[in-house]
């Protein structure tokens, strides 16, 4: 049976999406204000602020029949944005916030806008978890290791995509980032314009962590790097769909950066030839970029009695795998160390994440982290896209 293409459905421009999840994140707190005053308690009320899955209605629906609850979700796109709403008074909005990992020990809990889990209840859910994820897991902890500060699901390796028919998977593992550095490589990529991980991944490419505290002569190794990375580009864009079909028609042949779950959905309509590859070359011989997502509870004033509900949901096996195949986003999740879980998924599922070579790309990738350079790094980023457009 021809597969439904994916890629087409969901290649909505990821600028779109912000500005009709504004205007939700608006109607969600009128909404909230108002359910208040008439339900000061909110048992049958739920608010999520989460990265594009988890407000999928094959995830949402079951809980909203099963437990009688009206749940709103907006998808982010930026998790600095997201910490800065809360710290903005959206604690009093949402009661569930999923973000990258780095976030929730670094400065959600710190900050006391995340409340923490109740490890009798959750703990034991750790037993379905990939070994890699084991109790007690660094992120998902305080920094004294006393709180559980959320339940850690998808993850991932990040590097960059290729089309493999084009490029080999073992050319970009041995020569590196580099490649799309290189004057003949000029024309032939896009850039993914996610802010965070371009600047992640093009100081791999220089040569360092984007994690250290950088020097005068680092950021300016990075500065020369970035100009060229983004003037050589064949084009930016915001939309890892777009991009994909850039490389299946050949307009392209690869993109700078990418994830498994940037190609996932091209690999599932039959797009083999895509792939995301982990240089083996960089800093720390870790030149990738690992991402778990930490969903966390809000320290809501008034907190939905129905958050830890929905948390301790998402571990069952059927709502793994749907939270791993919601639309247009496909992904790994934590939950794949159990057997039950794993029985859902088919060989062609495990094929468009990659599972063939999770391990060893993994392997190859540094965890996600606060960037202390960031302000700096992200203004010289902006100022060569807008050199670039002008």
């Amino acid at each position: 049976m021809k597969r439904k293409n994916l890629l087409q459905s969901f290649s909505q421009s990821r600028r779109e999406f912000l500005h009709m999840s504004a205007a939700i994140a608006g109607s969600i707190a009128a909404s909230s204000t108002m359910s208040r005053s008439a339900f000061a308690a909110r048992e049958n009320e739920l608010n999520i602020y989460c990265w594009e899955g988890y407000n999928s209605d094959k995830v949402l629906d079951p809980f909203r029949k099963e437990f009688k609850t009206n749940v709103k979700a907006q998808g982010l796109i930026s998790d600095p944005d997201a910490v800065n709403k809360l710290r903005a008074g959206e604690t009093k909005v949402w009661d569930i916030i999923n973000l990258n990992n780095a976030w929730g020990r670094r400065q959600l809990f710190p900050e006391n806008l995340i409340v923490p889990l109740d490890q009798a209840r959750f703990k034991p859910k750790w037993d379905m978890v990939l070994p890699e994820f084991k109790w007690p897991y660094y992120w998902a902890m305080s920094n004294d290791g006393k709180n559980l500060l959320g339940m850690v699901q998808r993850f991932g390796p990040s590097g960059v995509n290729v089309n493999t028919d084009k490029i080999s998977r073992e050319t970009v593992q041995n020569d590196g980032y580099e490649i799309f550095l290189a004057d003949d490589f000029k024309g032939k990529y896009a850039v993914l314009m996610y802010d965070d991980w371009v600047i992640m991944h093009l100081c791999m490419a220089c040569g360092f962590s984007p994690f250290d505290n950088l020097s005068d002569a680092q950021i300016a190794t990075y500065e020369t790097a970035m100009r060229k990375l983004i003037n050589n580009a064949a084009f930016l864009s915001d939309d890892m769909n777009a991009i994909a079909l850039g490389m299946v028609n050949g307009s392209i042949i690869g993109s700078f950066p990418g994830s498994t779950y940037t190609v996932s959905a091209a690999r599932f309509d039959g797009n083999a030839n895509l792939r995301c590859v982990i240089p083996k070359k960089g800093p720390n011989n870790k030149p990738g970029v690992c991402w778990m997502e930490l969903t966390s509870t809000v320290n809501n004033p008034e907190l939905s009695p129905r958050a830890a509900d929905f948390l301790e949901y998402c571990y069952r096996p059927e709502v793994c795998k749907n939270v791993s195949f919601a639309e247009g986003t496909y992904n790994p999740v934590t939950q794949m160390g159990d057997k039950r879980v794993m029985a859902l998924y088919s060989k062609e599922e495990l094929d468009a994440i990659q599972f063939d070579t999770l391990d060893e790309d993994m392997a190859l990738c540094s965890d996600f982290d606060i960037i202390p350079n960031y302000p700096k790094l992200h203004e010289i980023f902006a100022t060569a896209v807008r050199e670039r457009k002008a």
